[in-house]
C-alpha cells in the first residue's frame, strides 16, 4: 500500500503544474521549481510514516513473542 503511495505521489509530478502554465521565464522556473520540492517533500513524508508504521509493528511483534513465550 505504502508503495503505491509513494509512486503515485511521485508521478503526480511530472509535467507542467496548471498554476504555472500561464507562466514564462524566470516564473515558470521558479513555479516548476517549488512543485518538485513539494512532491519531494510529500514523499518523504510519506516514506517516513512507512517507517514508523515498520516500527511499531516491528516492536507489537517483539511484544506478542514475548509475551506468549511466558504462558
Amino acid at each position: 500500500m505504502f508503495l503505491i503511495w509513494v509512486i503515485t505521489g511521485a508521478s503526480t509530478a511530472s509535467g507542467t503544474p496548471e498554476d504555472c502554465r500561464s507562466l514564462t521565464g524566470d516564473d515558470l522556473k521558479l513555479c516548476e521549481d517549488a512543485s518538485e520540492v513539494g512532491t519531494t517533500i510529500g514523499v518523504g513524508l510519506i516514506i517516513g510514516l512507512w517507517a514508523a508504521v515498520d516500527v511499531i509493528l516491528g516492536f507489537t511483534y517483539v511484544v506478542y513473542r514475548l509475551a506468549s513465550r511466558r504462558t
